[in-house]
């Protein structure tokens, strides 16, 4: 299992999938699974159930994701915000994608489907969920001008994986 973390924009999901073809592995992104199994969008969980249901679910949704079959694993960018699922990572071998704030936001300035973009400051939000990414991660790969390729190889090289099935 390898699951990676970072703030909105960090390419979790375009590293992930990447990630997990060259490793022969399924990738999940736990947004995804959670929007198939509530049927609907985050964005429409945020605005009907709030965040602290969303957050509920994310992290029931997260442990049971962990506690199955090895796969490349993306969380959402504040899924560390829940005590369970920091605790659930614990013996995971997490990556943070560590992106700065700047080109995070314009990565993902046009996207609707991101509740929590439109959050008051922002910035400060981005600098209270540092603590927690650098807390988890086993590993830290700077994403900030890389291509996902140049990403994805310093993935493995950091999780001494540099060939497929290792």
């Amino acid at each position: 299992m390898i699951v990676l973390i970072g703030f909105m924009g960090a390419g979790k999901s375009t590293v992930g999938g990447l990630l997990a073809e060259h490793l022969g592995m399924p990738f999940v992104d736990s947004d995804e699974v959670i929007e198939a199994s509530e049927g609907l969008a985050v964005r429409e969980i945020f605005e009907t159930l709030g965040e602290a249901e969303f957050r509920r679910v994310e992290a029931a949704t997260i442990t049971g994701l962990l506690a199955g079959p090895d796969v490349v694993l993306a969380l959402g960018g504040g899924a560390l915000t829940t005590p369970e699922v920091r605790a659930a990572l614990v013996d995971q071998q997490v990556v943070l994608l560590d992106v700065v704030f700047g080109e995070a936001l314009e990565r993902v300035a046009a996207d609707p489907g991101r509740p929590m973009l439109h959050t008051p400051d922002l910035s400060g939000l981005y600098e209270r969920r540092q603590d927690a990414y650098q807390e988890a991660a086993r590993v830290v790969v700077q994403v900030s001008g890389r291509s996902p390729r140049e990403v994805v190889a310093d993935v493995l090289g950091a999780l001494g994986m540099d060939s497929v099935g290792e």
